[in-house]
């Protein structure tokens, strides 16, 4: 099976965040999953859709085919590293505030993965 991927690394959003995004591309068509990342209301939404659109020019570079007939066939992320800073608190204490960052991959192929019964 035909394969081409893309990968985004150290993204500002949280992977927890960015994980249901991702879970509803997951094996869908392309032009579906394109579709939903469109009209989804969410930060990740814009950033899982800039992947998958490079995925796609990446197939076409390789020439695995047209990108109505590829499908996502797998999309994680994973953790990247965290910015680690505080917040003042009052008498003299502090409070730990965690910036995480993601590591966004998503693999398209040109043959359609057959469902297991």
């Amino acid at each position: 099976m035909a394969e081409a991927h893309a990968v985004l690394r150290f993204v500002r959003i949280s992977p927890r965040k960015a994980r249901p995004v991702v879970d509803l591309i997951r094996g869908q068509q392309v032009p579906m999953a394109l579709a939903l990342l469109r009209n989804l209301p969410r930060q990740a939404s814009k950033v899982v859709e800039k992947i998958l659109r490079s995925a796609v020019a990446n197939a076409e570079q390789k020439e695995l085919g047209d990108s109505d007939s590829m499908v996502v066939s797998k999309a994680f992320v994973n953790c990247g590293p965290t910015l680690k800073r505080f917040r003042s608190r009052s008498q003299g204490r502090a409070n730990a505030i965690h910036k995480r960052m993601s590591h966004i991959t998503v693999v398209v192929s040109a043959e359609s993965v057959k469902t297991k019964k």
